[in-house]
């Protein structure tokens, strides 16, 4: 599916602080957590929030690209793992979308706890805790990949 035929949902930078301090109450009362494991890019913010709200200072990265600039799902590609089963830490992403990375950390840390601002329907299975859910068909622009600027109301979209 093309971008032009998803739905957009653009995100602010307050929408994003909102829903990362939702996810780290739901978080708060699950366990006492080691530390973090942000997947990059995409979890950095938002493990940033949650490390803040939690109280937690150590901080680690699973650095992987898995998207192309069209926004197309491309392989794999593993820049940088961590060590252990994952007991006792937090995964944080901004979003479960196929699942495909979500399950391949999964597979690397399978005792981790994974936990995402935003689920889709083909990769909520792989989440244990997220705060909303999106269909399959839209793109998420978070507010690190936008700038403000005007845009026509969903009505005129549709009639071109």
């Amino acid at each position: 599916m093309s971008v032009s035929q998803q739905k957009h949902f653009p995100v602010s930078w307050e929408e994003l602080h909102r829903t990362a301090k939702a996810l780290a109450w739901r978080l708060i009362g699950i366990g006492e957590w080691k530390g973090i494991i942000a997947i990059t890019r995409g979890g950095l913010v938002p493990a940033a929030i949650i490390a803040r709200e939690l109280d937690i200072r150590l901080i680690d990265t699973v650095c992987m690209a898995s998207y192309s600039d069209d926004h197309r799902p491309g392989e794999i590609n593993l820049l940088k793992g961590v060590g252990g089963d994952g007991d006792g830490w937090l995964i944080i992403d901004d979003l479960v979308d196929t699942g495909r990375t979500a399950k391949y950390v999964r597979e690397m840390l399978p005792k981790a706890h994974f936990a995402t601002i935003y689920a889709k329907p083909a990769g909520r299975p792989l989440v244990d805790t997220f705060i909303t859910e999106v269909s399959q068909d839209t793109w998420i622009y978070f507010p690190w990949d936008i700038e403000p600027q005007f845009v026509q109301p969903i009505a005129k979209m549709k009639r071109s």
